[in-house]
C-alpha cells in the first residue's frame, strides 16, 4: 500500500511569504486540511536548519502530517522527520533508504519521464515532475515541460507522480486529467493574501479530480 496518501504536497520558501513568518502560514495551511509539507530552505546554514525543522515538525505533527526534509538525511535522522526530498542529481534512492530504513517516505525531484521511471525503479516513494509550467522558482531547471510527460510518466509507471511548476487551482485541475497524482506548488499557497482559502481551492480540486479518477473503468 502506498504512503503517499496526500494529493497536494507544500514546499516551502521563507523568501515567497510576502514578508510574513513562515510558521503561522504553515500552520493556517495545515489547519486547512494540508497533509504534507517539504521543507526546503536552501540557504539555511546547518543549525537553523535544524531549529526551524523541529518547530515544522511539531506543527505537521500536531496536524496529523507529514514532513520530509529536502535533500539532507542526516537533518531527518537528527529531528526525526518522515521522509526526505532527494533532488535528481542528489544521493542515490537506495543509499537514502538504507540510511532512513524503510519505512520513512522518499520524495524525488524528476524533470523528465525518464527520470520518474528511474526513480520508480529504484524504489522512491514518489516523484515530483516538472516545472510543468513558467514559473520564476524552477527557471534554474530549463523550460517548463508542458502536460505531455505528466501523461507519459503516470502512463508508464505506478509510482505516484505529484506536478510543480507554476500550478494554480485552475492548472491543478489540468494536471490531474493529465494523470498526475496530486500537485506541489510554493507560491499558490505561501504568497496568497488568504492562505487557508487558497489551501482548501487546491485541495477541493484535487479530491473532485480523484474521486472521478477512481469512478473511471
Amino acid at each position: 500500500m502506498s504512503r503517499v496518501d496526500f494529493s497536494l504536497y507544500l514546499v516551502t520558501d521563507r523568501h515567497q511569504t510576502g514578508g510574513r513568518p513562515l510558521l503561522p502560514l504553515l500552520r493556517d495551511a495545515l489547519g486547512a486540511g494540508l497533509r504534507a509539507v517539504q521543507l526546503r530552505e536552501r540557504d539555511l546554514l546547518t543549525r537553523p536548519l535544524l531549529v526551524l525543522a523541529e518547530e515544522v515538525l511539531r506543527l505537521t505533527h500536531e496536524h496529523k502530517a507529514l514532513l520530509l526534509i529536502n535533500d539532507r538525511v542526516d537533518v531527518v535522522l537528527a529531528v526525526e522527520a518522515d521522509g526526505v526530498h532527494l533532488r535528481s542529481d542528489s544521493l542515490p534512492v537506495a543509499v537514502a533508504r538504507r540510511l532512513l530504513g524503510p519505512h520513512r517516505v522518499i520524495g524525488v525531484s524528476a524533470h523528465s519521464v525518464d527520470e520518474v521511471v528511474r526513480a520508480e525503479a529504484d524504489g522512491a516513494d514518489f516523484a515530483v515532475l516538472g516545472p510543468v509550467y513558467e514559473t520564476r522558482s524552477k527557471q534554474v531547471y530549463g523550460q517548463p515541460i508542458g502536460l505531455r510527460p505528466i501523461e507519459e510518466a503516470s502512463r508508464r509507471c505506478r509510482l505516484p507522480v505529484l506536478a510543480i511548476g507554476g500550478i494554480t487551482v485552475a492548472r491543478s485541475g489540468e494536471v490531474r486529467r493529465a494523470g498526475a497524482s496530486g500537485v506541489a506548488v510554493i507560491s499558490a499557497i505561501l504568497s496568497a493574501a488568504d492562505v487557508p482559502a487558497a489551501t482548501l481551492q487546491l485541495l477541493g480540486t484535487n479530491a473532485r479530480l480523484g474521486e472521478r479518477a477512481t469512478q473511471m473503468p
